[in-house]
């Protein structure tokens, strides 16, 4: 099974010539849209049981669960790939939590579990690896802490200069001292990740390919959320797949995969998506149950990694939400922080922005959304030790009202 993809528009489908600037036509993001036909069931089977047997080998690719699913991502020379084995994240069952909740089946993916402690490796890897191939020898990013520790690490590998835009004094201290062990060179911003963004994509790069997920080749790799989470459950699909939204190229990473493994034959049928925002940045929220576009918001909310006030793949999110039945909900941090208690004493461990999925799920139970047989997998996108203060704090209010 090979698949094709074509460049182009994610809002008006016309074709481009090059992945690092937005449509010519109208300015929207770009994607790499599915050409593939779909394949007989026995073929399906056939590609998925080759994947897994690489699992067993010694090839980088192949220990990658990124680049084992390469015949559907775009080309990239093999010579110019760079991986430190991402992707291969465990999916903790959580039947205490699922009881508590009345829903028939809860586990955790957790994507905090990849080689910087995030799922931005997913993307990372070939965002880099097709910055190489182009001989791009800089990288940058806006970062709230979790994209600009990744890219470092995989522009470090790739021998490529990396250059991070962050809001000043709005990272966690273990996010910034880790992108700076990996060599990054921090730029500090004024305002929220959105400005830092803003100044990113209005200013010169000198050649550096930006790999925020506005680059098409990191929503790729990130996609690849949803094969692992089918691999895990023996190709069974859940009923509920819930995601935090930020800048909101996860959410539709994952929406996307799922997308084509139904295209490709893989599944029968697609998991309803349901997007979790802080209260104080849920402009993707307001807009999806108004059906209004994008308004921009100031964000405030102790989750960080989900401090986005005007995420850019807003429209590529609302599509994913569409095509699966999908919903978004808001939280309060009160709420994250509850969660985030619950994960932890449940012996799996989150930074705060994750712990939004089960604050969520908390919510949509309660406004029966979500119904007692649901089969739910909630995607946990940072490690625990990527905001030790959280932990301490959460971990303070649960003593003191033990």
């Amino acid at each position: 099974m090979i698949a094709r993809y074509e460049l182009r528009c994610s809002r008006c489908a016309k074709p481009a010539l090059r992945h690092d600037a937005p449509c010519a036509a109208c300015g929207e993001l770009l994607e790499f849209a599915l050409q593939a036909a779909p394949v007989d069931a026995s073929a399906a089977r056939a590609y998925v049981a080759m994947v897994a047997g690489r699992r067993a080998g010694n090839d980088p690719l192949d220990r990658s669960g990124i680049w084992r699913w390469r015949e559907l991502l775009p080309p990239v020379p093999h010579d110019a790939i760079v991986t430190l084995a991402e992707g291969n994240v465990p999916l903790y069952d959580a039947p205490e939590i699922a009881a508590r909740e009345g829903v028939a089946a809860l586990a955790f993916l957790h994507l905090g579990m990849n080689p910087t402690g995030s799922f931005k490796d997913l993307g990372m890897t070939v965002a880099i690896s097709a910055a190489r191939a182009a001989g791009a020898g800089r990288a940058i990013c806006a970062s709230t802490g979790n994209t600009a520790s990744s890219m470092a690490a995989y522009a470090a590998r790739a021998g490529m200069e990396a250059y991070a835009l962050v809001p000043r004094g709005k990272i966690s201290g273990a996010k910034l001292a880790q992108m700076r062990d990996y060599g990054v060179r921090v730029v500090e911003v004024e305002g929220s990740f959105d400005d830092a963004l803003a100044a990113l994509t209005d200013g010169a790069h000198d050649g550096a390919a930006v790999v925020n997920s506005i680059n098409p080749y990191r929503l790729e790799g990130q996609k690849c959320t949803a094969f692992a989470m089918l691999e895990a459950r023996s190709w069974k699909v859940p009923d509920w797949v819930v995601v935090p939204g930020g800048n909101l190229g996860n959410s539709s990473a994952i929406g996307k995969g799922f997308r084509e493994a139904r295209a490709l034959g893989l599944i029968d049928r697609l998991p309803r998506i349901a997007v979790v925002q802080a209260e104080g940045a849920a402009p993707f929220v307001t807009l999806y149950r108004s059906g209004t576009d994008l308004i921009p918001v100031v964000p405030r909310t102790i989750a960080s990694a989900i401090a986005v006030g005007a995420p850019k793949s807003w429209r590529k999110a609302r599509a994913e939400l569409d095509a699966s039945n999908g919903v978004a909900v808001a939280v309060s941090d009160e709420e994250i922080d509850a969660a985030k208690g619950r994960i932890g004493a449940a012996g799996i461990g989150c930074e705060p922005a994750s712990a939004a999925t089960l604050a969520g799920i908390v919510r949509l139970r309660a406004d029966g959304i979500l119904s007692a047989s649901d089969d739910i997998v909630a995607v946990l996108t940072g490690h625990v030790l990527k905001d030790s203060d959280a932990s301490v704090r959460v971990a303070d209010r649960r003593d003191v009202g033990a």
